[in-house]
């Protein structure tokens, strides 16, 4: 696709910053340009664009803060992303929407995109509300995936939780892969299963990174939400 034609929300978080190095001419909207609790705003930007697609990775991504104030979870991702699709829906646009893999409930792991979801945090709720947003646009593409920074930023690192994620360098590279692929629906983007402990010290083994138990914590945690990632996996190789 044409990257002029591309507009990403949440162009100033992590993944946001990692999408502007690879896709250095698309749109990157402020959230004081583009609020999506602002519907009057959102369709002022669009307007007299070429815009296509809409790359959704604007959210409230703490867990914890969630908690604390589940009023701006459900304002920025429930009803956000509902505006993000209402106008996606109006404009003919298709929509990607960035979402996590805390939606399954993390006792099994290999979560596959058809496996039940169940929650076990206010956050997590919050981006599933935005995925039966999306669900509800026929051209609506749902990513699930899981992404830190380059580099581990805290001294702790969970090791009885096992995830599928990449350091964020590596997820902005896969989600770009997919913006060719004329498809909608869900779809896995992570790598191989591996506890956070393994994950934070495969990404520098000179740095001191302490295990710590996800009993350790106040707020919910899902064991296992590693996934399966065979549906990515196919359609990259056979270009889909």
């Amino acid at each position: 696709m044409v990257a002029r034609q591309l507009l990403v929300t949440g162009g100033s978080g992590l993944l946001g910053a990692e999408l502007q190095k690879l896709l250095p001419d698309a749109y990157y909207p402020s959230s004081n340009e583009f609020n999506v609790t602002d519907c009057e705003q959102m369709a002022a930007y669009v307007r007299g664009k070429n815009i296509s697609t809409v790359l959704h990775a604007a959210a409230f991504t703490s867990p914890p803060k969630v908690d604390q104030d589940p009023t701006k979870g459900i304002a920025v991702n429930i009803v956000g992303t509902a505006n993000v699709v209402q106008l996606c829906v109006k404009l003919g646009m298709r929509l990607i929407y960035i979402s996590t893999d805390y939606v399954f409930r993390g006792d099994q792991g290999n979560y596959h995109e058809n496996d039940p979801v169940f929650p076990v945090n206010k956050y997590a709720w919050s981006k599933l509300g935005g995925e039966c947003a999306a669900r509800l646009y026929d051209r609506s593409l749902i990513i699930r995936t899981t992404f830190g920074p380059n580099v581990f930023p805290y001294p702790k690192a969970f090791k009885d939780q096992w995830t599928s994620r990449e350091p964020v360098r590596v997820v902005a590279k896969k989600i770009v892969a997919l913006l060719d692929k004329d498809i909608a629906g869900v779809v896995h983007v992570g790598g191989t299963r591996k506890t956070v402990f393994e994950y934070a010290t495969g990404l520098d083994a000179n740095k001191p990174i302490e295990p710590i138990s996800v009993k350790d914590v106040t707020f919910n945690i899902p064991r296992d939400t590693s996934l399966c990632v065979e549906k990515y996996n196919t359609l990259i190789k056979k270009g889909v």
